[in-house]
C-alpha cells in the first residue's frame, strides 16, 4: 500500500512538466495547420489563376469582347437537309442550309449601370426603328435590370447592323450587342418547298413548320448550350468565380430519298400543266415500287420558303399530295383487283351494262351516259364504266371490299415523315346508315377520300408482284459525330397475289393503249395506268357539281420490269377529262425518266402486250 502511495505522489509531482510539453506540441500543430492551410489556399489560387490566364484565356477573351463568341457558342447550328444528286461530286444537293446574318441582344445589367447618364426611353426609341421593332417592346426588355441577356431581334441584315453601329458610336450606347446568327436558306426555292417547309419565329423561338422542317424540328434544331457565371454587384463577370458552360449541340443532318433532278423535272412539268389547264391546285409523286423510296414530291401552287412571310394564302403551305380528296375512277383497278384476287371474276368475265345501276332510291350512270351491252372486265377499265365497278364489288360484298381497301393502305396514314399527312376516310364503304349508295360509289372513287400518296402506294402493288413497300422519304439521318441512321425498305402488306398483280398490269396497259388514258402513253414502252375524273361535292353538301372536277392519273413504267410509279393530280382544270389534263403530264415525265434512269424499251410491237 505504501508503494502505491509513493508512486501516486510521484506522478502528481511531475504533472506540470508533462502539461507544458503537451501545450507546446499543440501550439506547434496549430501553427503547422495554419501555415499548411495558407499554402493550400495559395496553391489553389495559383492553379485557378493559371487556368484563367492560360487554359481558359480564350473564354475570358470572349467575355472581354462583349461576350459575342460566348453567346454564339451557346446557339446550336441547325442541321441541313439534302437530296440526292448524281451529277454532284458528293452525290448530294443541299435544299435547306444556313447563312450568316446577325442576332441583336441586350445586356440590361450593363444598360442599368450606365444610367442615369443614358436615358433608357430615348435609347429604346432610337433602336426600335432601326430594327423595325415596337419601341415599347424594346423598352420592356431593356428594363429587366437583373438580366444579362435579352434577345431583341433575329436575322438582322448587314445594313441594319451598320445603322445600329453608327447609333451606338454616336450616342455612346452601352449594353447593346450582336453576334453572327445562322439564318435558314433554301437554294431550290419553290421546287422543294413542299418537301422542306420552312423555319419561322414562334414566340421568339425559331421553329420548323410544315414539311421536313416541321416534322424533324426537334432533331434539326439541336440543343442550345447554357452558361452559369458569378457576377459582381455591377453585373460584371468575376474571373475567379464559379462558372459552368455547356456548349451547344448542333442539329442532325437529314438526307432525303428525293432525287434533285427528278424533283426539278416533275415540279416544273406540274407547274406548266397547271398553267396550261388553268388548274387551281395540283400535286405529283414519283415512287420506286421495289423499295418504297419517294423520288419526287410536288405540290402546286408552290411558295418560296425564303420569303414565306410574304405568302398571303396560308393554304399554299398545305402539301396537296398528302391532303385527302375524292379520287374518282383511279379506284376502279383496286376494286377489280379485289374481285380477281377473290376469283369472283377474270379479265374475260362479262356482265350486261345497261348504262345505269339502281341502288335503292339512287341511280348511278356511266360517265358517258351510255349503255354498252355485254362487256368484259377489261372493257370496264378501258371505258371506265361505273356500273362495271359496282358489279365487281357486288361480287365480293361490302365487308370484303372494305377489308381490301384497308389492305391496300386506304383510310390510314402511311407514316411518311412529313408534316400534314391525312388518313382519308373510307368508313362510308361499310356504314350501314349510308348503305348501299355510298358503299357502291366507293368502287369508282366517290363518297370516300384518299390521298395521292395512298394512291401511288396502292398502285405499287401492281408494279411489285402484289407487294406494297412502305413509302419513305428519309434515306438517312446523320448525327454531328458522324453516326448514321439508315432507313431500310419495309414490306407494308401484300393485298393481292403476284398473279393478280400481273393480270391487272396487263389490263391497265390496255387502258393506256385503247382506253381513256391514251395521252399517258410513252412510245416504245408498256405503260399501265388509269385516269380519274372525280366530281367535286357542292358547297352546300347536296350532290356533286356538274362542272368542277379533280383530275388524277396513276401509272407505272415499264410493265415488264416496273421502275417507277407516278401519280398526278390537278384540281378544277378547265379541260374536261383527266386524260387531257393529268395524262400528258405523266407521259412527259415518264419520257424523261426512261432516259434519266436508263429504262430499256420493252414494247416489241406497237400496242401488243
Amino acid at each position: 500500500m505504501a508503494r502505491r502511495h509513493r508512486t501516486s505522489t510521484s506522478f502528481r509531482h511531475h504533472t506540470p512538466f508533462y502539461q507544458s510539453i503537451s501545450v507546446a506540441v499543440n501550439r506547434i500543430d496549430r501553427e503547422y495547420i495554419i501555415v499548411g492551410a495558407f499554402v493550400v489556399a495559395a496553391l489553389l489560387l495559383s492553379i485557378r489563376l493559371f487556368i484563367v490566364q492560360m487554359v481558359e484565356h480564350g473564354f475570358y477573351l470572349d467575355l472581354a469582347s462583349d461576350q459575342h463568341n460566348i453567346v454564339k457558342s451557346l446557339l446550336p447550328k441547325r442541321g441541313e437537309i439534302y437530296t440526292h444528286d448524281q451529277f454532284s461530286e458528293s452525290g448530294l444537293a443541299v435544299v435547306a442550309t444556313n447563312r450568316s446574318l446577325h442576332h441583336v441582344y441586350a445586356n440590361p445589367r450593363q444598360v442599368e449601370n450606365a444610367l442615369p447618364d443614358l436615358d433608357i426611353k430615348s435609347m429604346s426609341d432610337a433602336i426600335a426603328p432601326i430594327l423595325s421593332l415596337d419601341s415599347d417592346i424594346v423598352l420592356e426588355r431593356l428594363s429587366k435590370k437583373n438580366d444579362f441577356y435579352e434577345p431583341l431581334k433575329h436575322y438582322v441584315t448587314d445594313q441594319e447592323i451598320e445603322a445600329l453601329q453608327a447609333l451606338v458610336d454616336e450616342k455612346k450606347i452601352i449594353g447593346i450587342h450582336w453576334t453572327p446568327e445562322e439564318s435558314r436558306f433554301y437554294p431550290e426555292g419553290e421546287i422543294t418547298s413542299a418537301l422542306t417547309g420552312f423555319v419561322g419565329m414562334v414566340d421568339d423561338k425559331k421553329t420548323g413548320q410544315y414539311g421536313a422542317e416541321g416534322y424533324f424540328d426537334e432533331i434539326l434544331r439541336g440543343t442550345p448550350g447554357s452558361m452559369r457565371k458569378e457576377l459582381d454587384a455591377f453585373g460584371r463577370f468575376i474571373a475567379v468565380g464559379e462558372r459552368s458552360v455547356i456548349p451547344a449541340q448542333d442539329g442532325e443532318k437529314i438526307i432525303l430519298t428525293i432525287d434533285k433532278n427528278i424533283q426539278y423535272a416533275a415540279c416544273s412539268m406540274l407547274a406548266e400543266a397547271m398553267e396550261n389547264n388553268k388548274g387551281k391546285r395540283g400535286s405529283l409523286i414519283v415512287l420506286d415500287p421495289k423499295t418504297g423510296a419517294i423520288l419526287a414530291l410536288c405540290s402546286a401552287p408552290a411558295f418560296n420558303p425564303n420569303n414565306y412571310s410574304e405568302v398571303k394564302d396560308l393554304g399554299l403551305f398545305t402539301n396537296r399530295a398528302l391532303t385527302a380528296y375524292e379520287p374518282g375512277s383511279v379506284l376502279k383497278p383496286i376494286a377489280m383487283a379485289a374481285a380477281i384476287n377473290e376469283k369472283k371474276v377474270t379479265p374475260y368475265s362479262t356482265y350486261t351494262d345497261t348504262g345505269v345501276a339502281l341502288l335503292g332510291n339512287h341511280s348511278v350512270h356511266n360517265s358517258d351516259r351510255k349503255a354498252h351491252g355485254v362487256v368484259d372486265m377489261t372493257t370496264v377499265l378501258e371505258l371506265s364504266l361505273n356500273t362495271g365497278a359496282i358489279y365487281t364489288v357486288e361480287q365480293i360484298g361490302m365487308k370484303k371490299w372494305y377489308e381490301y381497301m384497308q389492305a391496300f393502305g386506304f383510310g390510314q396514314k402511311t407514316g411518311l415523315t412529313l408534316n400534314g399527312e391525312s388518313a382519308g376516310n373510307i368508313l362510308p364503304i361499310y356504314d350501314e346508315g349510308r348503305f348501299p349508295a355510298y358503299a357502291a360509289t366507293s368502287s369508282y372513287g366517290q363518297g370516300i377520300t384518299t390521298t395521292l400518296l395512298q394512291l401511288v402506294q396502292a398502285y405499287s402493288a401492281f408494279a411489285n408482284d402484289g407487294v406494297i413497300m412502305r413509302p419513305y422519304i428519309v434515306d438517312r439521318i446523320m448525327k454531328p459525330n458522324g453516326y448514321q441512321t439508315v432507313t431500310e425498305p419495309e414490306i407494308l402488306s401484300q393485298p393481292i397475289t403476284a398473279e393478280t398483280a400481273h393480270i391487272l398490269s396487263a389490263m391497265l396497259v390496255r387502258v393506256v393503249d385503247d382506253g381513256h388514258a391514251t395521252r399517258a402513253a410513252v412510245p416504245g414502252y408498256l405503260v399501265g395506268g388509269k385516269t380519274g375524273t372525280a366530281q367535286i361535292p357542292k358547297e352546300d353538301g347536296r350532290g356533286y357539281d356538274d362542272v368542277r372536277h379533280k383530275d388524277t392519273f396513276v401509272g407505272f413504267i415499264s410493265v415488264s420490269d416496273p421502275k417507277i410509279v407516278a401519280a398526278v393530280n390537278i384540281d378544277e382544270p378547265e379541260t374536261p377529262w383527266a386524260d387531257v389534263s393529268a395524262g400528258p403530264v405523266f407521259s412527259k415525265l415518264a419520257q424523261y425518266l426512261v432516259n434519266y434512269l436508263h429504262i430499256q424499251p420493252d414494247r416489241t410491237e406497237e400496242k401488243n402486250i
